[in-house]
């Protein structure tokens, strides 16, 4: 057990105690998905005091919130902690306090690689972080650092009340009434189901980890008030070989749809009028607590109870769980926009099965036609890697082929990463640099060629837009903004301008019409207000 501050440190000597930390500043590296982490961190830290400021140099304690996903994130994520604790060395802070997915990867050889570093929190952990700013130990681990494991916590939730046992099978009790006619019309409960529902047996194994389901409301939200993300589920079951997501961040575990909706209506009354469902694997979500409404469930429960927010937006969807039912459901709902992000990550069916996606190419291209016909003027994003172990040149020119003959609308590419720990990592037929570096480029120039020219063909079109900044100093410069077909962060944009005497504010719809493009970007201009001519009196 780790020994309390004001007791001996490892040479025998009194430890000192933690210096007195009033405020702290924080960095948020990676994904949505991480930014809703430090969202709910910085909300327990301002709900314990605690002042949060932007000023590094001037707080006491900086939290840096990691992202360990790829090789290149880890290294920013290095820089990072290594510029806190130069600053610390200084005397500018008291305390440096590492979070997040790299934390949870590496755990305390992280130590070892940026020695300074005050406190350990993994992702499982987020909960102790004012502890941790705080200079607590945790008292369940002899290193002092917060670095649970991903674990069944549902015995902990049977004593509390939040899960019962119920015919051999587990459910999560719901306190929305309005939730739970959107679950299921004659059940009160979601039904978590399990291989081995035995909650008293002593040994834990796979069949028998339940998986267990965060809370993110009360955030400090980091994002722009008119938008937020919401996200729908935790972990993912879908095992693809280049992938470290499940060693991180555990196996797939989905929010209970009233806990959603509560998450939901906090915050429209934040003032969020977009809201973008995030999770590893969205087209998954309740499969794993027995959910039979799935995403669509959800989807159609979100659009009838969220009156205030006007964009409901689908990101990380998975090919090989999409059903009809959720292109149907995206097609009919009024609020929930047309635009679907669908990593695919290549087209090559021997590839795909090197991956492990669980899907072909002609699977992939019958979904990809089905979203086209069903949905008209449905946006859709992906991504590939490019690069990965064995891929031949043949295969790269498939994936070329294909990115000119489909036209995405918004694509991205990753070179691919030989990540430690993965199936693919240890495949043979690793590739050079050099020669991932050249199949990105000639991915993203063939996309280049399909973005372009749906840019000039949107000219003359109408559009609404949702108003996200000044694009200068001031107004007079024009706004960005944000078109349905164009998620915030990772997308294009549209530069707005409102004309004399228009006015416009952030989070504000608004109607306009393209009129010239920029590359990837657009450019639109609201319709000028008509003025109506005064008849002079006594003329003729």
């Amino acid at each position: 057990m780790a020994k309390p501050a004001n007791e001996l440190n490892q040479s025998g000597r009194p430890a000192a105690k933690p210096a007195a930390v009033t405020s702290v500043a924080f960095v948020s590296l990676g994904c949505p998905k991480n930014l809703v982490d430090s969202e709910r961190m910085l909300g327990l830290l301002a709900a314990d005091g605690l002042t949060v400021t932007s000023d590094a140099a001037g707080a006491d304690a900086i939290v840096i919130n990691t992202c360990g996903f790829l090789e290149a994130s880890k290294e920013e994520s290095l820089r990072e902690i290594r510029d806190a604790i130069a600053m610390k060395k200084t005397g500018k802070c008291k305390r440096v306090i590492v979070a997040g997915c790299l934390v949870q990867r590496h755990k305390t050889k992280l130590l070892n690689d940026a020695p300074g570093i005050d406190r350990l929190v993994g992702v499982f952990d987020r909960e102790h972080i004012v502890e941790a700013v705080r200079g607590k130990e945790n008292p369940r681990q002899e290193h002092g650092h917060f670095l649970g494991k991903y674990h069944d916590l549902s015995r902990e939730l049977v004593a509390s009340g939040q899960l019962s046992v119920v015919s051999g099978q587990l459910s999560v009790a719901t306190t929305d009434t309005s939730a739970t006619a959107a679950l299921e019309p004659s059940a009160g409960n979601i039904q978590l189901t399990t291989d081995n529902p035995q909650l008293t047996s002593a040994k834990e194994t796979k069949t028998n980890r339940l998986p267990v389901f965060e809370d993110d409301r009360a955030r400090l939200r980091l994002t722009p008030r008119h938008f937020a993300y919401l996200r729908i589920s935790e972990g993912c079951n879908q095992g693809c070989t280049f992938c470290t997501i499940p060693s991180i961040r555990g196996l797939m575990r989905s929010k209970p749809v009233d806990r959603i909706l509560a998450e939901a209506r906090e915050l429209a009354a934040d003032g969020a009028v977009e809201l973008n469902l995030i999770g590893q694997d969205t087209t998954s979500y309740g499969s794993d607590i027995g959910y039979g409404p799935g995403l669509s469930g959800l989807l159609s429960a979100l659009d009838r109870e969220l009156k205030d927010v006007h964009w409901l937006r689908l990101m990380y969807a998975y090919p090989s769980c999409f059903t009809d039912e959720m292109i149907r459901t995206i097609a009919d709902r009024g609020r929930v926009v047309k635009y679907i992000d669908m990593p695919l990550q290549h087209i090559n069916d021997e590839l795909l099965t090197k991956m492990r996606r669980r899907v072909t190419r002609k699977q992939i291209e019958t979904l990809l036609d089905k979203l086209r016909r069903w949905v008209p003027d449905i946006a859709i994003r992906t991504t590939f890697i490019a690069g990965s172990p064995g891929e031949t040149d043949q295969q790269h020119a498939e994936l070329v082929q294909f990115v000119r003959d489909f036209g995405f609308d918004m694509m991205g590419v990753f070179p691919y990463s030989q990540e430690p720990g993965t199936p693919m990592g240890r495949m043979d037929g690793q590739l050079p640099d050099a020669v991932k570096k050249q199949r990105v480029e000639e991915l993203m120039l063939a996309q280049q060629e399909v973005a372009f020219a749906k840019a000039k063909k949107m000219k003359g079109q109408t559009v609404e837009l949702l108003i996200e900044r000044p694009v200068g100093r001031d107004a007079e410069d024009g706004w960005v903004a944000r078109s349905q077909s164009q998620a915030p962060d990772i997308d294009s944009v549209t530069f707005l301008h409102p004309g004399p005497g228009a006015t416009v504010h952030p989070g504000e719809f608004v109607t306009a019409k393209v009129t010239d493009w920029q590359a990837y970007d657009l450019v639109a201009e609201m319709p000028k207000k008509r003025s109506r001519g005064l008849a002079v009196l006594g003329a003729k």
